[in-house]
């Protein structure tokens, strides 16, 4: 009786071994055994396992790809920019968000006459001013990058009236502007505005430009630095690009509109005009 007995005793070694084995497959593979034996998954370990980031670093990643992607949008190809006053209307409206195509002048092509342009007009419209606090203008560059603020004091949206070698008059005897001698009927300029209430003669430099908003009463353009260095005119490197589209607000999404009326004027001739008197 005591052999058959000590035969269906359980060791209580038996019991520890079978423990540690449970533990070690509670450790190495995050389940442990339920009442009924069998194995069950450890909740508090699943989001380990499956590796996936936290939703806010996701998000957070994601939105920083989408704002780099952005902002070398921005500097190589199509720019936003906010229109913040009334010099262009009617083709531009205060508030409008206008895309420049930065691309359209970078292959050998340079701006014409009609073209509605945004520049840098440092050293031409304003003067050269010391540098502020860099993070600031950083922050500022990157929000105007994206439209979301006003573009720099010294970037301006203007339509190109003369290009290099042109000869620019205002008024001809019926209070035309003319180029090279032809009168342009400025279809686009704000009704009820004159040409220009400041009269001028001017050559254009090789390599510059003579810009002019359409709404003239209430633009201040190459007209207003005739007297400066440089006499208003735009060298054509300090351009940023063309604006191609509208695109905000919804309600104003459009291409800006091109104009014909430059067609029937002749190429500057080739040795350029005599120079003409300043207004």
């Amino acid at each position: 009786m005591d052999t058959e007995a000590q035969h269906t005793e359980r060791d209580p070694s038996s019991d520890t071994e079978e423990g540690s084995r449970s533990a070690r497959v509670s450790d190495d593979s995050g389940r442990a055994p339920d009442d009924t034996g069998r194995e069950s998954e450890d909740p508090a370990r699943v989001p380990e396992e499956s590796g996936r980031a936290p939703s806010w670093r996701r998000t957070a990643l994601v939105g920083g790809v989408f704002v780099t992607f952005l902002l070398l949008l921005s500097h190589f190809v199509i720019q936003p920019f906010l229109i913040p006053s009334r010099s262009m209307e009617p083709t531009l409206q205060v508030g409008d968000r206008i895309l420049v195509n930065k691309l359209a002048y970078r292959f050998g092509s340079e701006p014409a006459r009609g073209d509605v342009v945004v520049f840098d007009g440092t050293g031409s419209f304003v003067r050269e001013q010391p540098e502020g606090d860099p993070v600031t203008g950083l922050l500022h560059d990157g929000a105007a990058a994206l439209g979301l603020a006003e573009p720099d004091e010294t970037d301006f949206v203007k339509r190109v009236v003369g290009v290099g070698g042109d000869r620019v008059v205002c008024c001809d005897k019926d209070g035309r502007l003319t180029v090279n001698g032809v009168p342009v009927q400025e279809r686009y300029v704000m009704l009820g505005d004159r040409p220009s209430s400041v009269p001028f003669d001017i050559v254009v430099p090789q390599d510059r430009l003579w810009v002019m908003g359409d709404h003239r009463s209430q633009s201040s353009d190459s007209r207003d630095h005739l007297g400066n260095p440089g006499g208003g005119m735009v060298p054509v490197d300090k351009v940023v690009g063309r604006a191609d589209w509208i695109a905000w607000p919804f309600g104003r999404w459009s291409t800006v509109p091109g104009t014909d009326v430059f067609d029937a004027v002749p190429a500057a001739p080739a040795g350029g005009h005599g120079a003409g008197a300043h207004g």
